[in-house]
């Protein structure tokens, strides 16, 4: 009796056809002819988005993928369509992995082409993150304490302004020890002024990319560093974008964003501008209009100058954007950015 109904039961499933239109959908193609080739939607050929995102690479909602692995689990739902928030290079808490690439595991590099971990340790901090952790569409201006009090407050802001741009990029860079290109007339603890180059260890530094960026000081300490020439005339963001073509990707001339000016308090030698604190507004804890007028360097040429560290000081402390010039700050200007800027600072790992 068993035996016929187990006959009669394997006779009825090898006679019965898919219902398309059944609750589970019938009987399920085998894993290789439909699901194995497109169940993630990934088009293999999609370049990579200087965010650090595949724009058409396959997306893992499982959270952020282990540096240096790049394996990803086949049963993980994949979303191609997910691209990386502007100027985050994070979607959600996830990152997205090219199915294409094979990462090295012992390279610091991620799946996704856009990141290395190992390496990365410098970059400019673009205007979507400093309006995002300001909560102001003005930005921060002098005033970089972030939260931080008491004697040196405002450098400690600044460093830790710079860990959390690099974590909000890539997961785990945020505790290589950040450190903010900027000078101050003291540490807050009676040392002394502070000189930017003695902040930022010795190299070598690279950007999110892997690209050098200079291999030591005496690199660095140039009108340009002396490192990748795809980078060194305009020096990339934490999401690997160059600065100048920051929002506007292909832009040539006048079409780019004019965000040339960077704070630094700096001298071209990497060292405190002048002997008090109205190159540095008020060591960086005041964004008024009567703090100074804070050096600045240019995180690309611009036509008033090549020095990445010191080139001019801005009209002021307060905090302002200004992405398109014509002949210089307008009269009245107390702004961080009124020169063609936005207050953006340069942030270097200690430890690479």
């Amino acid at each position: 009796m068993k035996r016929s109904v187990v006959m009669l039961l394997l006779l009825g499933a090898c006679g019965e056809s898919a219902d398309p239109s059944s609750d589970d959908g019938g009987l399920r193609e085998p894993l290789g002819s439909h699901e194995a080739g497109a169940g993630s939607g990934a088009d293999a050929t999609a370049p990579a988005t200087p965010g650090g995102t595949q724009g058409g690479g396959a997306q893992s909602d499982a959270g952020p993928g282990a540096p240096g692995g790049g394996s990803s689990d086949s049963s993980v739902a994949m979303d191609a369509s997910g691209g990386g928030q502007p100027g985050g290079g994070r979607n959600d808490a996830s990152v997205t992995a090219d199915a294409s690439a094979g990462a090295d595991s012992g390279s610091g590099s991620d799946a996704g082409g856009g990141q290395n971990l190992a390496k990365f340790s410098f970059f400019v901090t673009s205007l979507a993150s400093l309006r995002e952790l300001s909560k102001s569409q003005s930005g921060f201006g002098g005033d970089l304490r972030f939260g931080e009090t008491g004697d040196g407050a405002g450098l400690r802001g600044a460093d830790k302004i710079c860990a959390t741009i690099a974590e909000m990029s890539m997961p785990g860079s945020g505790a290589k020890g950040w450190r903010a290109f900027l000078s101050a007339s003291t540490d807050g603890a009676g040392s002394g002024a502070v000189n930017a180059i003695d902040r930022i260890g010795a190299g070598p530094w690279y950007d999110r990319m892997g690209r050098l960026v200079a291999t030591n000081r005496a690199g660095l300490m140039m009108t340009r560093p002396q490192g990748d020439s795809t980078i060194v005339n305009d020096l990339p963001n934490e999401n690997g974008i160059g600065n100048h073509t920051d929002g506007a990707p292909g832009c040539t001339g006048n079409a780019c964003p004019d965000n040339h000016d960077t704070l630094t308090g700096s001298t071209t030698a990497g060292a405190l501008m002048g002997t008090g604190t109205a190159s540095t507004c008020a060591d960086w804890t005041s964004a008024a209009a009567s703090s100074g007028k804070p050096g600045l360097g240019h995180s690309w040429p611009a036509s008033s100058g090549m020095s990445w560290m010191q080139v001019h000081s801005a009209a002021g402390c307060t905090p302002s954007v200004s992405l398109m010039q014509a002949g210089g700050p307008p009269a009245g200007a107390t702004g961080v950015g009124d020169g063609g800027g936005y207050g953006g600072i340069y942030c270097f790992a200690v430890t690479p």
